[in-house]
């Protein structure tokens, strides 16, 4: 969920940049008080927050202004807010149906559990199932099917994204790993992405190709939400940014270190 759906301190700092945005310079404080409903002692001192974390500025009385942290700020809420309110779309239109694989033969109208497995949705046998819904037609095992009439939730244990940390080309690049710590890695892994050059190149080295090269944050991210955990191999010079993005979305990470102090040798082509 959004940030500014979980905090009231949050929300109300996101309506009131919004109003001062659609009004300014000119706006009095008991009119963003009135159309947020809130008093106008709560808007004074929420101003005064946002005057000194620099988000506005004050000309004088009644005189605001967003600042380009303030308009920062908001654009970043309200990308947020389009990321939740797209999920909420899809959840309020799959409600009526929502499509499962067969884990067996299927009868039409048939009520069945639905697990998660694997990061998909399965139909199957109802005991110890969180959920059940019944079967819209039949369905051979291995087949998709539709179920309505859900009932309960089905058991979710989020995945988690296991970073793997790649030195940059300046470090080293990919001469700069530790492979036999890699392989380790690689070896309990089911889905592996690569972010820069530099991941995609100890990849090849450690004889492992990529299952993700594009949109790799949003893959790990929706393979964690869907029970599955992600190695991601990643450059020193990406990892800000994609730990950032797993913090924005709530998603559990480690981070595991395959760098060596010694650089290797070039790696030699045979027949090249």
């Amino acid at each position: 969920m959004a940030q500014v759906l979980r905090n009231k301190n949050l929300a109300t700092r996101f309506q009131i940049l919004i109003e001062i945005a659609a009004n300014q310079p000119y706006i009095q404080q008991k009119d963003i008080a009135r159309r947020i409903g809130v008093t106008s002692q709560a808007v004074s001192d929420y101003i005064s927050m946002l005057e000194k974390d620099g988000w506005i500025t004050s000309d004088g009385r009644s005189h605001y202004r967003v600042t380009r942290e303030g308009v920062n700020w908001v654009l970043k809420a309200l990308r947020e807010l389009q990321q939740y309110s797209a999920a909420a779309e899809r959840a309020l239109t799959s409600v009526t149906t929502w499509a499962a694989i067969a884990a067996r033969d299927i009868k039409k109208g048939e009520t069945v559990g639905l697990v998660m497995k694997d990061g998909l949705l399965y139909a199957d046998d109802y005991e110890g199932a969180g959920a059940r819904g019944t079967a819209t037609g039949p369905a051979s095992a291995g087949e998709d099917v539709g179920m309505t009439g859900i009932e309960g939730l089905v058991a979710l244990e989020p995945g988690q994204v296991i970073i793997v940390q790649v030195p940059d080309i300046q470090r080293g690049g990919s001469r700069g790993v530790d492979y036999a710590k890699l392989k380790t890695q690689l070896a309990r892994a089911r889905l592996v992405g690569a972010l820069g050059v530099e991941a995609i190149a100890a990849l090849d080295r450690a004889e492992r190709k990529p299952d993700y090269i594009y949109g790799v944050r949003q893959a790990a991210i929706e393979a964690a939400r869907s029970g599955l955990s992600f190695h991601l191999m990643c450059a020193a010079t990406e990892e800000p940014q994609l730990i950032q993005s797993l913090a924005e979305e709530g998603i559990a990470y480690r981070i595991v270190d395959v760098r060596t102090s010694k650089r290797l040798p070039p790696r030699k082509r045979v027949g090249r």
